[in-house]
């Protein structure tokens, strides 16, 4: 097996460093690979791992080790995921030149950053490992994974499974690493010492990438919002609004966190989803889910995330009937006084009415205001008047329409969404980008520019400035 082994008796900075060497050499052999050879390399990594009999023992293990989430979420992520987002960037071109614009007699070639430094969460972590590894190696790129304490283990296991597959294609192990004993100053060193930091996990992990000095690409956080109009498929909405609040658990920052439902239809609406396994609740267990779900200053209570309906009932002192998957907590309001507006981490959803279509959009924009913007929204609809509505009146990257939120925005087999676990949220959510990120966000570009054939004339001011010279003379 092609363990990685570090001298961890040296200090942080040179623990990093000596990984940093290493994945550095690493990366330079696979500089001049052709695609065919990077190609080679994505399909072994995602097949060690997600093969079967290796894919059930991951998501076993994950769920052993973290005691987050459910094995059928784990399972879906390291077995179908994994395909899905090899099979979404396997025929793209990534090495060499990728455009030629004739128009404006441009070349664009694709060339690796180098060595990316990459943050797991302690919610995706069997999953997140490989997809940043494989969306690394198709830019030419190494990789080292910084897991979230909580899954240093299911990291590791991961990245001894690629490593693995990659010697056995003829390239070098230490195109993937990982920190096998993660702490906060092993991740801020490598932050600074790596190329391109590939930020995915909580707020302050994130803001710390961008403090780090290195060129970095972070996610916002999800608080999805969900509009019910008066024209959708209600049972199709109902279970695909469990399906996606139940993935996993909720361990997803993309599960429905808000149903927004229009006032004609609500009732209606609310039926369907507790004939799904939801549980509307009373005021009385809103508050004593609240009091379970927060501390005093506002702080969300980790243990409660991405846990069983039962067991938050157990923790809350709610009893629930049988076969609940999850709440629905009646919410009119936003912001630090109501909480449960806020993303919640599990298996509860703040359920609002409308008045209609302009309303729900103003609560989405309210909502998202206080947590959540730029990350993404959803509609269930037949109106593209509405849904269009919607899309240009919130400030997001993503709007999922008849979709289950979580399954959907990162991509998947039923949209045309880039498969990703890492979304950017654009200048709303304090990212860079509005992406679902992927290898082309790993690569540098280089423009190759010849004179055009025929050289351009510059307009005449009466074409170029037309009545405006009118206007301000």
């Amino acid at each position: 097996m092609a363990e990685q082994v570090v001298d961890q008796s040296q200090n942080p900075e040179a623990q990093i460093a000596e990984l940093v060497a290493r994945s550095r050499k690493a990366q330079a052999e696979i500089e001049n690979y052709s695609q065919a050879q990077v190609d080679e390399l994505i399909r072994g990594m995602v097949w060690a791992v997600a093969r079967p009999g290796v894919a059930e023992e991951i998501a076993q293990f994950t769920v052993d080790e973290t005691e987050l989430g459910n094995y059928d979420g784990k399972f879906l992520k390291i077995q179908r995921k994994t395909r899905a987002t090899l099979m979404d960037i396997i025929d793209d071109k990534s090495v060499g030149v990728l455009e030629e614009d004739t128009e404006r007699n441009i070349v664009k070639i694709a060339k690796p950053m180098g060595v990316i430094g990459a943050l797991a969460p302690s919610t995706n972590p069997e999953a997140t490992p490989v997809i940043k590894a494989i969306h690394a190696v198709k830019g030419r790129n190494s990789i080292i994974i910084a897991p979230h304490p909580r899954a240093k283990l299911t990291n590791k296991k991961i990245v001894d499974l690629m490593r693995d597959a990659l010697v056995t294609l003829g390239a070098p192990a230490d195109l993937v690493m990982g920190i096998e004993t993660p702490t906060l100053e092993l991740t801020n060193e490598l932050m600074q010492q790596c190329d391109r930091v590939l930020a995915t996990g909580g707020g302050a992990m994130v803001n710390a990438a961008y403090s780090s000095g290195t060129p970095a690409l972070g996610v916002g956080v999800g608080n999805a919002v969900i509009t019910v109009d008066e024209t959708a498929n209600l049972d199709d909405a109902a279970e695909k609004i469990r399906i996606s609040k139940t993935l996993d658990l909720a361990a997803s920052c993309s599960a429905d966190n808000s149903v927004v439902v229009v006032d004609q239809v609500f009732e209606d609406m609310t039926e369907k989803l507790t004939a799904q396994g939801g549980y509307l609740v009373s005021e009385e267990e809103k508050a004593k889910l609240q009091k379970t779900l927060w501390d005093d200053e506002g702080h969300l209570n980790t243990a409660i995330v991405a846990q069983p309906a039962e067991k938050i009932a157990d923790m809350a002192g709610v009893e629930i009937p049988e076969g609940t998957e999850f709440y629905m907590v009646p919410e009119d309001g936003f912001g630090p006084e109501h909480p449960f507006s806020g993303e919640k981490l599990s298996v509860i959803m703040a359920l609002y009415k409308a008045r209609d279509i302009d309303h729900a959009i103003e609560l989405t924009n309210n909502i998202q205001g206080y947590q959540g913007q730029g990350h993404s929204c959803g509609i269930y609809s037949n109106s593209d008047e509405n849904i269009m509505k919607l899309a240009n009146s919130t400030k997001t990257s993503r709007v999922m329409v008849n979709q289950p939120q979580a399954a959907s925005n990162s991509g998947n087999l039923w949209n045309g969404m880039r498969q990703t676990f890492s979304l950017g949220c654009g200048s709303w959510g304090g990212n860079g980008t509005n992406n679902n990120i992927s290898w082309r966000d790993l690569i540098n570009e280089t423009w190759v520019s010849k004179p055009l054939a025929e050289t351009k004339e510059l307009l005449d001011d009466e074409t170029l400035f037309g009545d405006v010279m009118n206007k301000l003379s």
